[in-house]
């Protein structure tokens, strides 16, 4: 017996010891991993940054991933190619604008490619811009070329400046026109029995239809039919004129595209070749091919001689020193991106506490102006006075304040727009939805439903009120309704004493109703039509300061917003374009993700009044 347990002991001993050996060898395998991690992301985030050699002769290969944003947004998670939450890649636009603009002064930038492959999208305003920069170079007599296996709308917007558009013979060029479409859930929140409370002022105030209605109303179907066809208007009369062609070309190639596929035996590259919308058809080999002909080798003769445009402006940041005593002041640039919140929001969203705490950090920096890039829709009426009260204030204190309407500048986003001495947009900017609503759901049918009830006592008839597992009281309801009533009639007068109007003429255009930059400013609404640089040339004009350098004002990372920042900057765009295109649930998910924002961004209703400016449709094409 003593024998047997003696044996027993030894073997669990003996493997004991083997599996604490290999318990020790995966702890510290792991542990080693997670420390080269660590090591490889410091290197990335405090790591020097390398210098670059800029080749002479070099084409700067603008070559934009993602989503072109005024601001990258802050990322809350992991890279999805690691495991995280999906999210999308950005490139933001002032970066390539001022790379281009830069390269066109340089006399070893030969040329552009534009390699547009990986560009998941942009508002028209942002490409304008781009657009622009384009053109300014191609005014210093050098060319640019467009390269694409594919092209989408907004790549082929891009890609209409070149000189040469090379086009795969496997490839397409889709156009297809704008549209605002958007999922109504009325029906749904009928049968889950939710019950949606909505007050409103404005006959075009439509972001709460969708929970109210399973269509769109008429009278927003004929707001949005206007500015939609505006925006699609000023897309194609650029298109047409950069690429010579008649006026009507793009409506019609869309409407003729069935009948001259047919004629092309169903092959959109040599219809897109037919219709001049490319020059030639090339593989991308052959393109490449080309493309080392004109410019010259790559030093590993693999491709053209080039450089990456954001390599080359971190090169160009890096080796440009400022003479001392050469500027006469300070332009501040802020950037305002998102939906308007009360508090702290991180980039990506407008919080009236971290937006105002930089505003007051450029008035104690005593820059000579002040300009604020508003790219948004709205958001809380309570968020978007406070953060126009700073706007005054920094005016009050003698520095002048410039507006600069990235995409969208609408609702919350032209309240506190009419903060500034001057109002800038593009032509194709959303502006205006000039109204207020108030929205309030409950559950209480939802809850008894599955057999939940409340009940309980009160000093008043309002005790308990703005619960959502309680009916909304008549008295509350009525309350709710002259809140939106009287924030909507402030907000005709904030905008009619600042555009020196009167809240009778202003209420004509207001209700709601969406306009283009163009509208906007032939109603009073902006002041002049042009890109950012123009905005803060006006700023440096207002200042009267002739030599002046622009100092971006931002909130400063936290180390764990730096590694992830790092992280997400460092995962190729392609290899995360690739997985998506091998997980079809994914990529339909992805789309799905857009229609169902609008019930998404009810976690952002947290107006201390639930009172708010913000516009449904203003997701600018």
């Amino acid at each position: 017996m003593t024998d047997y347990h003696h044996r027993k002991g030894l073997v669990r001993r003996f493997f004991g010891a083997i599996g604490a050996t290999l318990t020790w060898l995966r702890r510290a395998f792991a542990n080693l991993l997670f420390l080269l991690v660590l090591l490889f992301i410091g290197a990335l985030i405090f790591g020097k940054e390398e210098r670059l050699t800029v080749p002479q002769g070099a084409a700067l290969k603008v070559a934009p991933t993602g989503m072109l944003v005024d601001e990258i947004s802050t990322p809350s998670t992991l890279p999805a190619i690691f495991g995280g939450a999906e999210g999308p890649v950005e490139t933001r636009v002032k970066d390539l604008v001022d790379a281009i603009d830069i390269a066109a002064k340089d006399k070893r930038i030969s040329s552009i490619v534009l390699e547009l492959d990986y560009l998941v999208g942009a508002n028209l305003s942002k490409l304008e811009e781009v657009g622009a920069a384009l053109q300014r170079f191609k005014a210093a007599d050098k060319p640019i070329y467009a390269v694409g296996d594919n092209f989408t709308q907004s790549q082929y917007f891009l890609a209409s400046h070149a000189d040469k558009v090379f086009l795969n013979p496997m490839g397409s060029v889709l156009l297809t026109g704008f549209g605002a479409y958007r999922n109504y859930y009325s029906s749904a929140l009928d049968k889950l029995k939710v019950n949606f409370h909505v007050f409103r002022v404005g006959d075009y105030k439509d972001y709460i239809e969708p929970y109210i209605r399973d269509d769109m109303s008429p009278a927003s179907r004929e707001d949005n039919q206007r500015w939609i066809n505006e925006l699609w208007g000023e897309y194609t009369e650029q298109v047409t004129g950069l690429r010579n062609l008649p006026a009507e070309s793009i409506d019609r190639y869309i409407e003729e595209l069935p009948e001259n596929l047919r004629k092309h035996e169903g092959s959109m590259a040599d219809t897109a070749l037919a219709g001049n919308l490319v020059d030639q058809l090339a593989s991308r080999r052959d393109a490449v091919d080309e493309l080392e002909k004109k410019i010259g080798e790559s030093d590993d003769k693999q491709s053209y001689k080039s450089i990456d445009a954001l390599d080359y402006l971190r090169h160009e940041k890096l080796t440009r020193i400022p003479k001392p005593g050469k500027d006469t002041g300070t332009i501040g640039l802020i950037s305002a991106t998102g939906t308007i919140v009360d508090g702290e929001a991180p980039a990506g969203k407008i919080g009236s506490e971290s937006l105002n705490s930089l505003i007051a950090k450029a008035r104690d920096k005593k820059v000579a102006a002040l300009v604020l890039r508003v790219d948004s829709g709205g958001g809380s009426a309570f968020a978007s006075e406070a953060i126009r009260q700073e706007l005054l204030a920094t005016r009050e204190a003698g520095i002048p304040v410039v507006i600069s309407m990235g995409s969208v500048a609408a609702s919350g986003g032209y309240w506190l727009a009419t903060a500034g001495d001057h109002i800038w947009a593009s032509p194709t900017t959303i502006t205006g939805s000039i109204g207020v609503f108030g929205a309030f759901p409950t559950f209480e049918d939802s809850l008894e439903a599955i057999g939940v009830f409340n009940d309980g006592v009160g000093t008043t008839d309002l005790a308990g009120t703005m619960r959502v597992d309680r009916p909304l009281p008549e008295a509350a309801a009525s309350i709710l309704q002259q809140g939106v009533e009287n924030t909507y009639a402030r907000f005709l007068q904030i905008v009619a004493e600042a555009r020196g109007s009167t809240p009778e003429e202003v209420n004509k255009i207001a209700q709601g109703q969406v306009w283009t930059g163009r509208a906007a400013q032939q109603l009073g609404l902006v002041d002049e039509l042009g890109t950012l640089n123009d905005a803060i040339a006006d700023a440096a004009q207002l200042a009267e300061v002739t030599d002046f350098r622009v100092e971006e004002i931002k909130r400063p990372l936290s180390p764990g917003e730096k590694f992830l920042r790092a992280l997400s900057n460092n995962v190729d765009a392609r290899i995360a374009a690739q997985v998506k295109a091998n997980l079809p649930l994914g990529a339909w998910l992805n789309t799905l993700a857009p229609n169902l924002a609008p019930v998404a961004d009810l976690q952002n209703y947290r107006d201390p009044r639930a009172l708010y400016v913000r516009c449904l449709m203003c997701s600018a094409p």
